[in-house]
């Protein structure tokens, strides 16, 4: 099983979840978790190691406060782990819809589009919505995966933990739903991963040249 830590705000998360669905349906096992990035970037967290330093947690906001990103990221993953006691297919219908409503389609990410999400994934609406009103059950699901997430050092989404423990932040700036380009992408991140070269880091050059033809 293949943990994979996203954030409903960002984009790569998005392409490394549709990456993993199209893998799921050829036998690969993945576990959606939560990774805040909101939390991990917050100011009174600048100097975080691991869980026990973490001084501000999203899990703890209470509901209407912070900025813009911080509700809308709190309200998202609180569905999020509500749609998931619906089961693990429909956690990733929900997980899905939400993501591509929000980066393909260029929706906010409100009230507006869990609601769609839910419908769209074929969630029992009153089973739902009674879900979503334990409150204090969904905010201690999130922050284990939070606690989780910064215990391993997490700092970008989408982060794959493998069955072996290894694990890293891949960054993917291309999205792809074909079987085989799935595939070979995955195939290249656990072989860079796993090499004896102990690759750390790539990072692409900013002004880097147009590929020549």
């Amino acid at each position: 099983m293949t943990d994979l830590y996203f954030d409903f705000l960002c984009p790569y998360a998005w392409r490394g979840v549709e990456l993993a669905n199209v893998l799921k349906a050829e036998g690969e096992a993945f576990r959606l978790r939560h990774f805040s990035l909101m939390q991990g970037n917050h100011a009174d967290n600048a100097a975080t190691k691991d869980a026990g330093s973490v001084t501000w947690w999203l899990s703890d906001q209470p509901a209407g406060e912070g900025s813009a990103y911080q509700q809308s990221s709190l309200a998202a993953f609180l569905a999020h782990t509500a749609a998931a006691r619906q089961g693990e297919e429909l956690s990733w219908a929900f997980t899905l819809t939400l993501f591509r409503r929000r980066h393909e389609q260029g929706e906010e990410l409100d009230e507006a589009a869990i609601q769609y999400a839910a419908g769209d994934a074929g969630l029992d609406a009153s089973q739902f919505a009674a879900d979503r009103q334990d409150d204090a059950g969904l905010r201690a699901a999130l922050r284990r995966d939070l606690s989780d997430a910064a215990d391993l050092g997490v700092f970008g989404t989408p982060t794959f933990v493998l069955e072996d423990g290894a694990a890293a932040y891949y960054r993917f700036e291309n999205l792809t739903r074909d079987p085989q380009t799935a595939r070979a992408w995955w195939d290249l991140y656990r072989t860079v991963l796993n090499d004896e070269a102990g690759i750390a880091t790539i990072k692409r050059a900013k002004n880097r040249p147009a590929k020549k033809a």
